[in-house]
């Protein structure tokens, strides 16, 4: 009894195009228009629970059609919608990589295993037990439902699928759960989620398929005309006060979600230097997503010593690892993103004749650097100058003439005219000029010129879900162009690690 895929895809289509004829327009009493969701069967029970919820709360009616993850995934190509919702992560996988899928979100957790009637009157108790001939199998529809294709993937891995020949095959897993309820079938392969929803079945859990956790995951699809009113309700969902509590209640295993906010706001401390680079992207972010990012931009050792002093914010974007370093234990493990170059910058046509961080002590010259105790760049640039033996020098011959805590100031001060020449990140001259027609330009080449910048979400923040994605959208292809435009390099790595510059003092 195997239904085609071709079959199921097509009819689920033509089932969406008749609901969704009038997608994008408000409905005829002048309220908000209607969000269209593919979900997976399985979670029926839940997601049903939860739109009639948000559709109370906030007036957007949610359009559900349920099917087997497969069979959905085959249809989001063709027909309109807003939101995709799959037992298996896999299938969102597959959806992004066709590109009909734009951020996804983690809502639950579900093992596969053998429901049986009350009391496992069969007495099945190991994987086995697939091989019994006084047993009538039955299993979801591989191509079409999810729980189907993962009971292939275990049973081939297992060896145990070839010569396999279930009774019958459904294209869902509720119809799966409901033969077995009936007593047309003896065994079927479910999610543990879904047999706890019926009391007449019982669950064997094995060791094959409780290695294999499934994560159901959502997100919103490309073609949506509404993207931010999916995203508010996906957030919903996957709420840990709204969405998230309906689905524990039928069983399920959930996620740690985010605090509901109906427009959360979040901060970020992110040093100066950060600042083109991701400005746009907040921008963006809070445009599509409905939140508001405050940004707080300043020196690393300004920010460094607010958050000791008991300042938290939700998300800390570093200049330097060895900033975030030392408030580390306030966040989760920071993932290094970029490194930039620290350079030296002369007045247009270089009348010092600047070749080197040694031509910094020539008597005359008007110098600014980075504050060593405010900033990263201040820290990082000492230590440079202590390390080639010229720091002690162009302080004793008064060269030094304005420290800064951010090195955009420093470059304003050179344009100005009031310095001959600064030590600043490579992103601070780019942010001012990238043809470099404001100053000349001279690498320092040196491996301790260096700076990485690693991002870290609050252990404290209450939207930890949110601020990842806003990480991802800064990591996309659009946000990386971004930084790359202002001379950033590229060194995204899973976690930080220590770097090779000395730790800074406290603040």
């Amino acid at each position: 009894m195997k239904i085609p895929n071709l079959f199921l895809s097509l009819l689920v289509t033509a089932v969406i195009a008749s609901l969704t004829s009038c997608g994008g327009e408000k409905s005829v009493d002048g309220g908000k228009a209607p969000l269209v969701m593919y979900c997976a069967a399985g979670m029926k029970s839940p997601v049903t629970r939860i739109a009639e919820q948000y559709q109370a709360e906030y007036g957007v009616e949610v359009q559900i059609q349920y099917a087997g993850s497969g069979t959905l995934l085959s249809s989001l190509e063709v027909a309109p919608g807003d939101i995709f919702l799959a037992a298996d992560s896999s299938y969102t996988e597959l959806a992004k990589e066709k590109g009909l899928l734009a951020e996804t979100m983690l809502v639950a957790y579900m093992k596969g295993g053998f429901a049986v009637p009350k009391g496992n009157p069969k007495g099945l108790s190991q994987l086995a037990d697939v091989n019994r001939e006084d047993l009538r199998f039955g299993i979801g529809n591989p191509d079409a439902a999810s729980v189907g294709k993962f009971t292939q993937q275990v049973l081939s891995e297992a060896g145990l699928w070839e010569g396999f020949k279930p009774e019958v095959q459904f294209p869902t897993v509720n119809e799966l759960a409901n033969a077995l309820k009936l007593g047309t079938i003896d065994v079927a392969i479910l999610w543990d989620a879904v047999a706890q929803q019926y009391p007449e079945i019982d669950f064997v859990n094995l060791p094959e398929f409780d290695a294999k956790r499934k994560d159901i995951t959502i997100g919103v699809l490309t073609k949506s005309e509404q993207p931010t009113e999916a995203l508010k309700f996906c957030r919903y969902l996957t709420a840990k006060d709204k969405g998230l509590p309906v689905f524990q209640a039928d069983g399920y295993e959930i996620s740690s979600g985010d605090v509901w906010a109906e427009h959360p706001e979040i901060q970020l401390f992110s040093g100066a230097m950060l600042r083109p680079a991701i400005e746009e992207t907040i921008k963006q972010f809070e445009e599509r997503e409905g939140v508001t990012i405050t940004p707080i931009f300043n020196g690393c050792g300004i920010l460094v010593a607010q958050m000791k002093a008991g300042e938290t914010p939700d998300a800390y974007f570093s200049c330097d690892v060895k900033f975030m370093d030392m408030v580390q234990d306030r966040f989760e493990a920071s993932t290094v993103v970029t490194a930039n170059e620290m350079v030296i910058l002369a007045e247009k046509g270089n009348p010092k004749g600047i070749v080197g961080l040694a031509d910094l002590t020539k008597p005359g010259m008007r110098l600014g650097l980075a504050h060593p105790e405010k900033s990263a760049l201040g820290f990082l640039t000492k230590h440079l100058l202590v390390s080639e033996n010229l720091y002690q020098s162009i302080v004793d011959s008064g060269n030094l003439k304005l420290d800064s805590p951010t090195g955009d100031f420093l470059v304003n001060q050179l344009k100005a005219g009031s310095l001959d020449a600064v030590i600043v990140y490579y992103s601070n001259a780019m942010a001012v000029s990238s043809t470099g027609e404001d100053f000349d330009l001279i690498h320092i080449n040196r491996p301790n010129a260096i700076a990485t910048q690693p991002f870290a979400v609050s252990r404290e923040s209450k939207h930890a879900h949110l601020i990842n994605r806003f990480l991802d959208a800064c990591v996309s292809a659009t946000g990386k162009e971004q930084f790359l435009k202002y001379g950033f390099r590229w060194e995204l790595k899973d976690t930080a690690s220590p770097g090779a510059s000395p730790s800074p003092p406290a603040p």
